[in-house]
């Protein structure tokens, strides 16, 4: 075995806009916003609820709301990219809404669209009249804001909205802006770009119909509004707009407000004090009220029953049923047929593995391997969308070798977490020290590949191509046409890449793109990256600490498992994929 300490794959400032925009996305799990105290050590957010003792000695309090680091961290990548290629940045922000359920990187996207310098400015030529006009990217954002999909996760909601807003108002983010050339360097005011006149838009859309309006007053969004709305300085062309956010009108110091100061009709909710519970549930069913309009109104001697919870079902998303698990347990609705098989259907249609905390916190071992299985299925969800377009086989070999020693077990977690995404059929795995073993999971779910790998122990020396040689002894071939991606899990402290290439060589697999599940537990080595040099294959890598996060392991395997579309390129195809992304326009 050979150990080296090297620095990163590339130096930061030979990276172009494709590698920073893949490592943004490989590494940025960071979350924007928290809705709950946290504790600020060294730029990460913890919950300061379950805090060591040792945490909370050297970690700073922070209130609930925008996370600053990891705010200025995520716009600071973005804009490093955008100085690089704005047009890539142009597409990623059109891929970002379109393709992602990443929340806070279409907030930071957005904002940085809106406010950057290319706003279809006039290009005069040396005659001095109007030659052509420059790319006008804040459409971009525009369209962002305006982007409609009937009950699609995939478009801003108001509250991301207003967070566009918020962001781009917070003092560092607005720093970064002026120094991006992005704003009058001298003014007091944040460069807010496009937003007022984007707000105004997206709000007049609202009150255009009402129905959406009243939709969205239902859904929990009525005190949003009515800050989107203050933020903008929007006035409603009428005053039923006032009436349906239940917003009582004063004239203003101004004097110059005419609209909802006589007349407005305001119909106040009232609380269910007085009601029996079947009064309650006929109100309820009525009205089509929402869990969000019903919990807060509640009379104390009735609480939340098992009837009430019953006719507020139908209001509930399939990821509000997998977040109310353990309610729904409490109450013992999940033994009800119809109310189980529609939280059934709600684990079988999973996006990210939050299901995995929530399973924590029921009694039942049954429900507690259901939403495992959710976990799992948005594995395969991700797998299947990033695979969509082409066969693609998959390669894991796990580095079991001494050196992995205290870093293995962390391993083990990040692979449960992911493999059983993937059908048996196109998986292959082995794992190596010296030698290599071919790993098979008894069943495709996580708790087969916990199974499958809980006697890997940590010995032996280091030989990555062990990997390859037993799988191929093992008669696992690649079908004309299907792509292989190879994906490592360990240090990389190994033999010399070239050896590693000559394996898949020898073995006859063209391999497609390479990419490093990074586990360490001391020094690092190089094999990897080597290798995928030698072989002229795109290379990615992330850290396995990164799949702690449930939203993170979704993002990570589309990323790493979009192989190029043309042979022997050496770009990583998810680029090639974003790139793809048609970009936005104002409807």
């Amino acid at each position: 075995m050979t150990t080296t300490q090297t620095p990163p794959q590339l130096p930061e400032a030979q990276r172009g806009p494709a590698e920073r925009l893949l490592d943004l996305v490989l590494s940025g799990s960071a979350h924007l916003w928290h809705n709950r105290p946290g504790l600020d050590a060294e730029g990460m957010w913890h919950a300061a609820a379950h805090a060591s003792p040792q945490l909370k000695a050297r970690a700073r309090p922070v209130r609930p709301g925008l996370f600053v680091p990891a705010a200025v961290k995520l716009y600071t990548q973005l804009l490093d990219i955008y100085r690089l290629n704005s047009e890539l940045m142009a597409h990623f922000a059109s891929y970002a809404l379109t393709q992602t359920d990443w929340r806070d990187l279409k907030v930071a996207t957005c904002a940085l669209m809106l406010v950057q310098e290319h706003a279809g400015q006039p290009v005069r030529g040396d005659d001095g009249q109007v030659a052509f006009h420059d790319d006008d990217w804040r459409a971009i954002g525009e369209a962002m804001v305006l982007h409609y999909e009937r009950k699609s996760t995939r478009m801003l909601t108001p509250k991301a909205v207003l967070r566009v807003a918020e962001l781009l108002e917070h003092p560092d983010i607005a720093r970064l802006n002026r120094e991006a050339g992005f704003g009058d360097p001298a003014s007091r005011k944040a460069p807010m770009g496009r937003w007022k006149r984007v707000a105004t838009r997206w709000l007049a859309a609202r009150e255009a119909n009402p129905s959406m309006l009243q939709g969205l007053v239902k859904a929990g969004y009525k005190e949003t509004l009515k800050k989107l709305a203050r933020k903008a300085g929007y006035k409603p062309r009428s005053q039923a707009f006032f009436e349906v956010l239940g917003w009582k009108q004063k004239q203003s110091d101004g004097g110059h407000r005419t609209v909802g100061l006589d007349g407005l009709t305001l119909v106040k909710r009232e609380r269910f004090d007085g009601l029996s519970e079947a009064e309650i549930c006929e109100w309820i069913d009525l009205e089509r009220l929402s869990y969000k309009e019903v919990v807060g109104r509640l009379p104390k001697d009735v609480g939340l029953t098992p009837a009430i919870m019953a006719a507020l079902l139908p209001s509930l998303s399939d990821r509000d049923l997998r977040l109310m698990t353990p309610t729904l347990e409490e109450l013992g609705l999940l033994a009800e047929p119809s109310v189980r098989a529609r939280w059934e259907k709600a684990v079988r249609t999973a996006t990210d593995q939050r299901a995995l905390n929530i399973s924590k916190n029921v009694r039942s071992q049954e429900l507690r391997q259901k939403l495992e299985e959710a976990s799992d299925n948005a594995a395969r969800h991700a797998v299947a969308e990033a695979t969509a377009e082409t066969d693609v086989r998959v390669m894991f070999l796990i580095d079991k070798s001494g050196s992995m020693e205290g870093a293995i077990e962390n391993s083990k977690e990040a692979l449960a977490r992911i493999l059983a995404g993937f059908p048996a059929e196109k998986l292959h795995i082995a794992a190596f020290d010296t030698m290599g073993t071919v790993l098979r999971p008894k069943a495709p779910n996580r708790a087969a590949v916990q199974h499958m790998l809980a006697n890997l122990k940590a010995s032996g020396g280091t030989a990555h191509m062990a990997g390859v040689h037993a799988l191929h002894r093992d008669g696992v071939r690649v079908p004309e046409g299907a792509k292989l991606v190879v994906i490592v899990v360990g240090d990389e402290a190994g033999e010399a890449g070239d050896q590693f290439a000559r394996a898949f060589r020898d073995c006859g697999y063209t391999v497609a793109a390479l990419a490093l599940l990074v586990s360490v537990a001391g020094a690092r080595g190089n094999t990897v990256r080597t290798c995928a040099g030698q072989l002229k294959v795109p290379f990615s890598e992330v850290n396995v600490d990164q799949f702690e996060d449930p939203y993170q392991v979704p993002r990570v395997l589309k990323a790493l498992l979009d192989a190029p579309t043309a042979p022997g390129a050496s770009q990583s195809g998810w680029v090639e994929r974003v790139m793809r992304t048609p970009l936005l326009k104002v409807a």
